[in-house]
């Protein structure tokens, strides 16, 4: 009895992967219904800021607060929705406008943890005063509960959950610093690219690569930190395999976003079809790595920091005779990142067994 029970358990590994699997559909109902939201902000960006294609002061004020604002806000409110349907929606979205409150930074990782745990929060008292509430007041408890409990969380948020993603970003940060000086560009990719998902691309661009990419260029008159974090080809890989390998809600969105991330150089674009689906992550990386070895193999670098980093703002900051090693190196990353994408998305079998399944069900 006791053979047949261990034998009927799923290995570790298995276990190991339904988690994974679990998490990142956790993360792909909270992000995914959000993804027109995100493209409308990636258009407005692209179009709009002062190095867009159609510079508009008055159009891109809009810009900043959809990114730290709408865009965590929507997800928190989705997070919240989903562990308790409307009432949870509603302190999942107050509590995460806590978190967005205190921080200069877009909190999207932020937003994924406070707005299902508020919701479930208030799921437990509801469960527990439910039964116990008179009949007469049961929205005076309803409505108190989730304002009482809204507030708390938001407080939470700002002044716990802010200051711990700043630590984060700062050891990020000290880590990049810390391979660029050893020489070891590839194996930062190891950490941009893991960074870049969490919505901390700016401050790692920003804060490390931008200021030691300024010192080489006036030294060099070009640098490859520039290229590191604002290449597009490994976000273009991924989306691509996504388009053809991908979910069939995914699908749909993939060509527009593919268009916006590499002609727009709205990086943040892709960053949720990798948050639906956790695994995609190696193929960034894979496809970071391999467009640096390339720059560095062929001396690629930019005169200064492309803004955005779309492949247009990469071409015209590359110096007079470096356009082909710069276009290299985004091409490599972005087979690698495709390849390595569809392979993790066994191209498409699975997707194509659930449709055919549910051909024959509704047959």
């Amino acid at each position: 009895m006791t053979t047949e029970i261990n034998d009927a358990q799923p290995p570790r590994i298995d276990r190991i992967r339904a988690g994974v699997q679990r998490f990142g559909g956790h993360l792909a109902g909270m992000v995914m219904p959000n993804i027109g939201a995100f493209i409308a902000w990636g258009l407005i960006t692209a179009l709009f800021i002062p190095a867009g294609w159609f510079p508009n002061e008055t159009l891109a004020q809009m810009v900043e607060p959809m990114q730290l604002v709408l865009l965590p806000v929507l997800i928190g409110y989705t997070g919240g929705h989903l562990v308790h349907e409307q009432r949870g929606a509603v302190v999942g979205a107050t509590a995460t406008l806590g978190i967005v409150a205190g921080a200069d930074i877009p909190m999207f990782l932020g937003a994924m943890i406070i707005g299902p745990l508020s919701a479930y929060l208030l799921k437990l008292f509801d469960g527990w005063a439910q039964p116990r509430i008179r009949s007469g007041f049961e929205m005076l408890v309803n409505n108190f509960s989730a304002g009482i409990l809204g507030g708390i969380m938001a407080v939470v948020g700002m002044l716990g959950i802010g200051p711990v993603v700043a630590v984060i970003t700062g050891a990020l940060e000290r880590g990049v610093a810390f391979l660029v000086e050893l020489h070891l560009l590839p194996v930062v990719s190891l950490v941009v690219e893991p960074a870049k998902v969490l919505f901390l691309n700016n401050a790692i661009n920003h804060g490390v690569l931008g200021p030691l990419g300024v010192a080489n260029a006036a030294e060099n008159g070009r640098a490859v930190e520039f290229l590191i974090e604002s290449n597009p080809g490994p976000g273009l890989g991924i989306l691509l395999a996504v388009m053809f390998f991908g979910p069939r809600i995914s699908r749909a969105s993939a060509p527009g976003a593919a268009i916006i991330h590499f002609f727009g150089g709205i990086h943040e674009i892709y960053f949720p079809y990798i948050l639906a689906q956790p695994k995609l992550l190696i193929a960034a990386i894979a496809g970071g790595a391999s467009g640096v070895t390339v720059f560095m193999l062929t001396g690629a670098g930019l005169v200064a920091p492309p803004s955005p980093g779309s492949i247009i703002a990469l071409i015209a900051m590359t110096p007079s005779g470096g356009h082909l090693s710069v276009l290299a190196g985004v091409t490599t990353a972005t087979i690698v990142s495709f390849l390595v994408a569809a392979a993790l998305l066994g191209f498409g079998r699975a997707e194509r067994k659930a449709e055919k399944n549910e051909t024959e069900v509704s047959s």
